[in-house]
Order: C-alpha cells, then structure tokens, then sequence
C-alpha cells in the first residue's frame, strides 16, 4: 500500500514531490506540504509510469481531455489518434470515457500513452451487467479494482450522488433533471433498487481499494446543473456539502482526492461556486469541465467552455477539462479534439497569469511584446502557443515587413520611424525571406 499523502508527511519530499517542484518552480518542502494537507495531488499509478502532473495549489494550471468510443461510434484506432492529437496540443492527461467495444482492451492501449490516465467506472460497470437496474455494488466495486490494478491512475466516482441529492431533485425539480451520465446510472441504480448510492454507503470500502493501488479519487459532480436555468436549483449544493464531508474522510484515510465542479453556470456565479467549493473541501484542487457560460452557442461550446474555465481559474479552479466543438452535439472527430484542446490551454495560460502577482509580466509575454514592437515575426512564432496557426494566417498574403491588414499604414512603424525608436534595433525578416 503507498500513500502518497502519509509519505508527504514524515517530512523529506518523495522523489515524484522533488520531480514535480522542479517543474512547477516550487520549494519541494512547500510541494510535499501541499500534498499532505491535501492541496496538491499527482495522479501517478506506481503501476504505470508516465510524465508527472501535479494539480492544485501552486502548480500551472493543467488540461484533460476526454476521449473514448460510444456505442453509435466505436473505432479504437480514432480514439488512440485523438488521444495523440490531445497531447501533442498541450493536454496534461487523458480521460477515457468508452463505452462500445472492447473496453479493457481500448483502455489498455490508452494506458500506453505517456500521460496520466483517468476513467468513469460505472461506465464498464454498467455494461456488466447488461443495465443499469440489474447493477449491484460487487460489480461496481470490481471493476474499480480492476481500473485500479491496470494502471488508472484517476477515477471520477459519483459519490455525492446520495438518496439526500435525490430527494434534493424531487423537492426542487430542474428543467434538465441530471445531465451526468455517471450521475443518471447513480439515480437510476438508487430508484429502480432502493438503495443507498454504493460508493457513498461503503465509501470506506472505496477508500481501501484506492489507498491500495495509490489512485486518486475525483470525487465527480454528478448533480450539476446541465443549463442556466439550472444552475440556481439544490441539488448541486446539497451535493457540495456531500463532496464536502467526503473530501475530508479521504484525507484523514491518506487517499489523494480532487473535486469536479459545476457545468452551466452563468458568469456571474462562477466565483461564488468555486469558493464554495475550495471552502467545503479544505481547498482540495478543483476540476472543472467548463463552466459553460451560455447554452446557446452549440458548435462553438469550446469557445462558451474556455470563457468560464478562465474566469474559474482566476477563482481558484485547478484542472480544466476539455471542451470540443461538438459538445451536446456529437461524438468529437480529431480536429475538433485539437481545436478544443488548443482552446483549453489558452483558458489555462490565462488563468495562470491571473493566478500570480503580476502575472502579466510572464517572461513569454513580454518576449511577444517585444517582438512586436521590432515586427519581429520569427520571434514571434518562438513564444506563440500554437505558432503553425499563427504563422499561417500571415503568410498567406506573401511575404511582407508588416501584417496585410495594415501595410503601409502600419502603426507600429510609424511610430517607431517618427520617434526614432528602431535605429539601433535589428529586425528579422519574415519567415522564407
């Protein structure tokens, strides 16, 4: 059994904890503190190795993408390139959310990448067991261990899916009832049965397993609101209070946790939402897919996504889960997934800089700047985020010492030439001169 948490505590950093200060430009004492008092975590299966990702206090803002077939839509090989594409973009982990075809099979190949891995149990666990009105707690917790023991190294678990939240949705009804499907098999499961959800009546149990084989629990928002309109109903805060109390018993018992925040929220509420959630869980690191922040941009969600990811992240939101150009619209091809990543790590770069003091001054930042100013345009593809896109869009007018919007016209030069200011600088030529 390895406990990253107890470890963190006796004092000397883990060699991961040193690893991933370095990385992160932090004190490793301060690194291993943050991970014992449960402000960090690194989801690292000592099953699998693969690069490092902390998330949490102190460290960069990180990416997840989802990937996965669907019943309708099952092509492993597209999965695996999706999977490639995500992290070539920039995305710091990989969720696989299959549900058609081979699961262990799809998953173990995901599991090959070098990146960490998480997955949704019940997604397998329902199909064990043929529906979800037939699924008992046995099967659930059984291919738990088995992600656990392939190598996950992160499971959303709908813990805070509680016959409390239930009675919650009754009593204060919303107009898209649960848009989790993790959470609709939890509802289903508790109604058709009667029962308890399984993951919260035996959360003991589940903290075993995952101390065991050192995964870490992301303690899943199965209540949040799927619309606007929603967004102001109990039942997402009846299940931060549940998530609340359930990120301390995993603390206490040395398992590593995070919590997934609400979906639709309007602007507004975003900060609110987030400090309610980092003060109900002692500021456990914080993963959020979204918040979307209209319902009616379909096809262009991803932009809707990084919007209120940005905003989230200046609150204190930790991990921002992909959002493509195809949410509530389809299964994502592979440019919509690199569209949607690229999206996201913006939104990530953003919150980064409002996350420090005078975060603006990033060294990259000020290098862009500065380019600019000598119209420096190889110098600017050095420090853009996506400099293909970039460079691009420039060179396809021919090549010329300005941008074409401006030409002779350009505001830079003229002032520059008036002034005097680019005698003694050197500026290169565009790119192919």
């Amino acid at each position: 059994m390895y406990r990253l948490i107890h470890e963190c505590a006796k004092g000397a950093p883990p060699p991961e904890v040193e690893a991933f200060a370095r990385e992160e430009g932090l004190l490793p004492r301060h690194a291993a503190r943050a991970v014992a008092r449960g402000r960090i975590v690194l989801p690292s299966n000592p099953r699998r190795p693969h690069r490092l990702c902390a998330i949490g206090e102190g460290c960069r803002v990180k990416v997840n993408v989802n990937i996965g077939t669907s019943s309708p839509v099952c092509n492993p090989e597209t999965e695996l390139e999706k999977a490639r594409a995500a992290l070539s973009n920039g995305a710091d982990a990989l969720m696989d959310l299959s549900t058609g075809g081979d699961l262990k099979k799809i998953r173990g190949r995901i599991l090959g990448l070098d990146a960490p891995v998480g997955t949704v149990p019940i997604y397998e666990a329902v199909r064990r067991a043929g529906n979800v009105a037939d699924l008992d707690s046995d099967t659930l917790f059984s291919v738990i261990r088995d992600h656990c023991r392939e190598g996950v190294d992160f499971l959303t678990l709908h813990c805070g899916v509680t016959t409390r939240a239930l009675e919650s949705l009754r009593g204060d009804p919303r107009m898209l009832g649960v848009v989790s499907r993790g959470g609709a098999f939890h509802v289903a499961m508790m109604v058709e049965q009667g029962i308890e959800n399984p993951l919260y009546a035996e959360f003991d149990y589940l903290l075993e397993i995952l101390a065991e084989y050192g995964v870490v629990a992301s303690l899943g928002d199965g209540m949040r609101p799927g619309c606007l309109q929603d967004s102001v109903r109990q039942a997402k805060s009846v299940e931060y209070l549940t998530l609340g109390e359930l990120a301390g018993r995993a603390q206490k018992a040395g398992v590593q946790r995070m919590i997934e925040g609400p979906g639709h929220l309007p602007l507004n509420q975003i900060e609110h939402n987030v400090k309610m959630i980092k003060e109900l869980t002692e500021n456990a690191p914080l993963y959020l897919l979204g918040p979307l922040v209209t319902d009616i941009a379909p096809g262009y969600d991803h932009v809707v996504g990084a919007v209120g990811g940005a905003v989230a992240c200046m609150h204190g939101a930790d991990f921002l889960c992909m959002v493509s150009p195809s949410e509530h619209l389809a299964l994502p091809g592979v440019q919509e997934i690199v569209e949607g990543t690229r999206v996201s790590k913006i939104a990530a770069h953003i919150g980064d800089l409002v996350r420090q003091d005078e975060g603006y001054r990033d060294p990259r930042e000020v290098r862009m700047a500065d380019a600019r100013r000598r119209l420096d345009w190889n110098g600017q593809w050095e420090v853009a985020l996506f400099p293909d896109v970039a460079k691009g869009i420039h060179e396809r007018d021919g090549e010329m010492e300005t941008c074409s919007m401006c030409g002779d016209l350009c505001a830079i030069r003229i002032v520059r030439d008036s002034l005097g200011m680019g005698d003694s600088q050197k500026r290169s030529k565009p790119s192919g001169s």
